[in-house]
């Protein structure tokens, strides 16, 4: 009887090793009113060099197309 009580607390552990990152997920979830990571800024409001030099890129190589 006891090595079925020593394996269910060693199965216990780990199905609690392995389920505390949802659970940190789902906690995280609900603190912040279904925003898990906080406020974040929507893709493409912000401007950075690369963005930039490849709008440039695409400009240029469709006036080059557009010339011919």
């Amino acid at each position: 009887m006891a090595d079925v009580t020593e394996l269910f607390i060693i199965m216990l552990l780990i199905a609690s090793a392995a389920f505390a990152p949802l659970g940190y997920f789902i906690y995280k979830y609900t603190k912040k009113n279904g925003e898990p990571f906080g406020e974040i800024e929507p893709h493409g409001d912000s401007h950075s060099f690369v963005n930039d030099l490849a709008e440039t890129a695409i400009h240029f190589i469709k006036s080059r197309l557009g010339k011919k």
